[in-house]
């Protein structure tokens, strides 16, 4: 994943850790104050934050053990890897993909993962290179134009 996700990553574990988690605890010590637990709504909403907010943690602090960054520089630009970006024609349509790790997959702004049907078709292939994907609206072919 990118230095950039990275990033996000630690500063979203960095705020689960010292304002949402406190935030909680704090909730779910104005709740117990209430009384009678077992029919307090808020308490019950406050244990069921706290649970995700540490949940989260633990899936990030894996996520960040496991992630291997990746630069354009350490992209080669003879084929295509996770890392680099590409411009590809389909229908007479030019579009520009970067291929990324699943966590920093988004479609929309034309990052899509290493492991979605698109990705994987990609990988591997050079400038030139016709890859036809299948995909849920049926067969598409796309020629790539250029690997940066």
């Amino acid at each position: 994943m990118t230095q950039e996700k990275i990033d996000q990553l630690k500063a979203e574990l960095s705020d689960l850790q010292k304002v949402t988690i406190a935030g909680l605890a704090k909730r779910i010590d104005d709740a117990r104050q209430m009384g009678d637990l077992s029919e307090n709504a808020e308490y019950h909403a406050a244990r069921e934050d706290m649970a995700w907010a540490q949940s989260r943690v633990k899936e990030i602090v894996a996520i960040l053990g496991n992630a291997e960054v990746i630069t354009v520089a350490q992209t080669s630009g003879k084929s295509v890897e996770i890392g680099a970006t590409i411009i590809v024609e389909s229908n007479k349509v030019k579009k520009e993909y970067t291929i990324v790790g699943a966590q920093e997959a988004d479609p929309l702004c034309g990052r899509i993962s290493n492991e979605s049907p698109l990705g994987k078709a990609f990988l591997g292939r050079k400038n030139g290179d016709r890859v036809v994907v299948h995909l849920p609206k049926g067969e598409q072919e796309y020629k790539i134009l250029e690997i940066k």
